[in-house]
């Protein structure tokens, strides 16, 4: 039973049930998409998981992205169950949790390659994979009705830097025995061929440090532990000192330092308000900000509001990423923004500085010819992703009765061997965080921000006598987003005129209830303005009685 990664790229959140157990696979967040003004991202809906504490037995997580352990501050503390992760993925979701009230009785438990882990009927087991974070992980869940394979998000990478492996042994052993269901990723998987290995990009780096003679600013995600060892490799091999810009790559930093993930001198690394002291060509600045995010390091840098870090001439700008789709202009702009100020900008398209850490199809394939499942389900992307991966799956020979495309709420129930999805689903709607408000803005807000963004607001001020229900004094306009009001006075004084008059027709007794009355004018001053502008502005009536 998806509540969240099926359909969209993040929210991942995955509920298995059997009698009286239920447990969580991942526990996600999903930046919001245009639509969603002023929304800081989004989470899973756990209603069905609230109406099922008591089975409710516990959350296992495969790796430390957001969009995997982002929800657990607003959903675990409510529900008191225990998290199962690796030690990184612990410390980032520790960490988190320390930015939230209320959170200090969650119990985060760390997990180690070969761990079973009993929760009810499940038996949990582990196997490694290659991702873009370190201690990334996919689960075997032995279950009454067979096992179930979940792969996580992985690639399959036969050099990796890191020296740690993706277990294909380990699952060549349990498709031995033909498990029950597969559920693997999709993202990559109208890519052809095989991931580029992240060997490759430190070879980049090597080349980028020879050449350069300035400054090095290299942006990426924050969780790109591996850019981070990269970079200071490279920054020992040529004689240069790191220093780090941005709160969140910092927390990712110290949490992998300190689990032995990053290995560096101590003695290489220089505060960011020291940096002034480092001659520009033996200096290296890791930063975030490479989506374009307003406000982010980079972006404060590109348009010279970071106190520490102005671009100049000399300076070489990495982009060690790949635009997310919906960020392109964002990029672009930083881009240009870089480049007036004299830095050199190196990004994919002229240097391979970068590569994903999701599986093209031959990986994919290589997966399913391993396991050998049963059934399959394509999980973790939109619904595009999962068709190309059900045609992967059918290219190697699994029956197309056996693979099931669901959507977010749906279910499926397997017995004796079998397998269908039922016609019943749970609620698996969005529930959209803003600031410290969970769950509490709904379409009618949004419609509200969408409408004020589009085509402004008006406010209508009107002062009525209490007991006549006359207006004392003339109504006050005001006008954001909408018009200029110094030059539309006449469209201005008309709409005086128009609410001066719908007031009047109810002047003489002041009514009870003044909500019939503020329905009016923004139903009627609303028509009007549209009759002479063609535009709808967002209406609030605003009555004080004295």
């Amino acid at each position: 039973m998806p509540l969240g990664g099926f359909g969209e790229i993040g929210k991942n959140m995955t509920l298995l049930e059997y009698g009286n157990d239920l447990i969580a696979i991942d526990c996600g967040m999903m930046f919001p998409d245009e639509t969603m003004l002023g929304i800081d991202y989004v989470i899973p809906d756990a209603t069905y998981l609230r109406k099922n504490r008591a089975k409710f037995r516990g959350i296992v997580i495969t790796h430390g992205h957001e969009d995997h352990i982002g929800a657990i501050p607003h959903i675990v503390p409510e529900l008191s169950v225990p998290v199962y992760a690796s030690p990184l993925a612990k410390a980032l979701i520790e960490t988190r949790l320390g930015e939230y009230k209320g959170t200090q009785h969650v119990k985060i438990n760390a997990y180690q390659p070969n761990d079973e882990i009993r929760l009810g009927v499940f038996k949990i087991r582990f196997f490694r994979v290659n991702h873009s974070i370190p201690d990334s992980f996919g689960i075997i869940i032995d279950t009454p009705e067979g096992v179930v394979v979940h792969t996580g998000d992985f690639k399959i990478d036969l050099t990796s830097p890191d020296g740690l492996f993706f277990d294909l042994a380990k699952l060549k052993e349990v498709g031995r025995h033909q498990p029950l269901l597969l559920l693997s990723e999709s993202t990559n998987s109208d890519t052809p061929g095989h991931t580029i290995s992240e060997k490759a990009i430190g070879e980049s780096f090597n080349e980028l440090f020879a050449k350069a003679n300035g400054r090095i600013i290299i942006a990426s995600f924050a969780s790109r532990i591996d850019r981070m060892q990269h970079a200071l490799n490279a920054a020992v091999k040529f004689g240069r000192r790191v220093t780090i810009s941005g709160r969140s790559m910092l927390q990712y930093f110290e949490a992998a330092s300190k689990l032995g993930y990053i290995k560096y001198p101590r003695e290489i690394l220089v505060p960011l308000k020291e940096i002034s002291k480092i001659p520009d060509a033996k200096l290296v600045v890791l930063s975030t900000g490479s989506q374009g995010q307003q406000g982010s390091s980079l972006a404060r840098m590109a348009f010279r509001e970071h106190s520490q870090v102005k671009i100049k001439p000399g300076d070489t700008v990495a982009l060690s990423s790949s635009p997310i789709p919906g960020n392109e202009r964002s990029i672009s702009s930083i881009i240009n923004n870089l480049c007036r100020e004299g830095a050199e900008v190196i990004h994919n398209r002229n240097m391979q500085i970068h590569t994903t850490g999701h599986a093209y199809q031959e990986e994919l394939k290589t997966i399913l010819q391993l396991v050998k499942p049963r059934f399959f389900i394509p999980i973790h992307g939109e619904y595009h992703m999962r068709v190309s991966h059900k045609k992967l799956a059918l290219g190697v020979g699994v029956p197309e009765a056996d693979i099931f495309l669901l959507e977010n709420g749906d279910i499926m129930e397997f017995h004796a061997g079998k397998a269908r999805k039922l016609k019943d689903t749970i609620p698996a709607g969005i529930v959209m965080v803003d600031g410290l408000g969970v769950g509490d803005v709904g379409e009618i807000v949004l419609r509200d921000r969408q409408a004020m963004a589009k085509e402004g607001m008006f406010v209508i001020i009107a002062t009525i006598e209490r007991k006549s229900g006359k207006l004392v004094n003339s109504p006050d306009l005001i006008s954001r987003g909408f018009v200029y009001m110094r030059e539309q006075e006449e469209l201005v004084n008309r709409t005086r005129m128009e609410v001066k008059q719908i007031i009047g027709r109810h002047s003489g007794k002041a009514p009870e209830d003044w909500s019939n009355i503020r329905q009016q004018i923004r139903e009627e001053i609303g028509n009007f303005l549209y009759r002479e502008t063609q535009r709808r502005p967002l209406i609030i009536p605003v009555i004080i009685e004295v």
